[in-house]
């Protein structure tokens, strides 16, 4: 957790004036469960907020132009209000920015101000640094513009600021788990309809333990965009039957009955992966509310290999992850969260195993790959807010 009153003292060392205070905001980071690659296809997801992300120091003044800074990146800079909708290289201000051009397109008219982003969640591990930074940059400024737009409102601005403006394909699943989160609550989302439950998270003498792979990738240099154009091939496909807008329309045995329709077998897969997937989450929601911990984490095993060899996303750092970590004492079950192609794995580990767990998965990937994984144990924490 970062010390915010440290973070305050960096702030008025970058930006002076000690006698007018800033206002503090925080947006979590987000792991999902299960539902991997199933948001853009109109699918299921379930993931919960965690307990670390990204902080904003920010304070209005009376300038024509507004400040950005980082303890996490080195870019820092001023930007006059005027030039505030044109995208900086591949810095990390663009996910800001990409939000400003939005809070105006929806008739907010930018001030000056000074901003201080901090962050604790690893960066290009696939835990949702990017929407953090999103999330906690909408909420933040709709509150000093006095705008009138909802969380979800704000959730919606910030996928399509990632979209249109840093050029990210992603779907909304990021987003919604880190404006929408609850503590010790998981989120049962219809990403098509914006339908969602709240589904309290009693995992009883198990923790959630993710693991860091430390393999950096950046998505939108990754082949995240080609599997959504993959995707979108056996929807126009498998419509010569039955017109459909998205995968997600189809249940499995409509899939498996209507699979012929798709010529190409690597697209083929793309969609039965997606498919599957929403199947998998659709049983997992009730296997937990029932308490069939060891059927959900059976649940999660499969949506990796899936992930693995139809999906096409997982890499050799994070099979060997999971492979290493199936084999402890203790797991029922392991697979990778987020995009993939590097990032994160999430397993279920039975409390009292958990430093066993960490010591053999973390020697035994090291001797294998070379890398030296880093180990998180989260709370499921609140939403986007601002901190008194």
């Amino acid at each position: 957790m970062i010390n915010t009153d440290s973070l305050k003292k960096k702030f008025f060392e970058i930006y002076g004036n000690p006698k007018q205070e800033p206002r503090l905001f925080f947006a979590p980071g987000r792991v999902n469960l299960i539902g991997e690659h199933t948001d853009y296809n109109g699918g299921y997801v379930f993931p919960c907020a965690l307990n670390f992300g990204t902080y904003l120091v920010i304070r209005e003044t009376n300038d024509d132009f507004m400040q950005f800074a980082s303890t996490n990146m080195a870019w820092e800079g001023t930007i006059p209000l005027d030039e505030l909708g044109i995208k900086n290289g591949k810095e990390w201000v663009n996910y800001p920015l990409g939000v400003i051009d939005q809070l105006k397109k929806n008739g907010m008219t930018p001030r000056g101000g000074q901003l201080l982003f901090s962050g604790d969640i690893p960066n290009g591990a696939g835990l949702s640094s990017s929407a953090s930074i999103e999330l906690v940059t909408s909420y933040a400024l709709n509150q000093l513009w006095k705008g009138d737009l909802s969380v979800i409102d704000l959730v919606k601005l910030s996928q399509k600021a990632e979209n249109d403006f840093v050029g990210m394909n992603c779907g909304i699943m990021d987003q919604f788990a880190v404006g929408m989160g609850k503590k010790n609550k998981a989120l049962f989302l219809n990403c098509e309809t914006l339908d969602y439950e709240l589904v309290p998270l009693e995992i009883k003498n198990y923790r959630l333990v993710i693991v860091n792979t430390n393999k950096r990738r950046g998505l939108t240099d990754s082949k995240y965009n080609e599997r959504r154009q993959e995707c979108e091939t056996a929807v126009k496909y498998l419509s010569k039957e039955k017109p459909i807008q998205n995968l997600s329309e189809l249940n499995l045995d409509e899939f498996k009955k209507r699979e012929s329709l798709i010529p190409d077998e690597t697209i083929r897969k793309r969609a039965k992966h997606v498919i599957s997937e929403n199947d998998r989450v659709l049983r997992a929601i009730p296997a937990l509310k029932e308490g069939d911990l060891a059927e959900f984490g059976r649940l999660m095993n499969d949506s990796h290999d899936s992930l693995r060899y139809d999906y096409e996303v997982t890499g050799n750092e994070l099979d060997t992850l999971v492979e290493e970590s199936r084999k402890v004492t203790g797991v029922i079950g392991s697979r990778m969260t987020g995009a993939g192609f590097g990032g994160c794995t999430v397993s279920l580990v039975e409390e009292n195993r958990v430093d066993q767990f960490c010591k053999e998965v973390g020697g035994n990937y090291t001797k294998i790959t070379g890398l030296n994984p880093d180990f998180y144990l989260p709370e499921v924490g609140e939403g986007t807010r601002e901190l008194l």
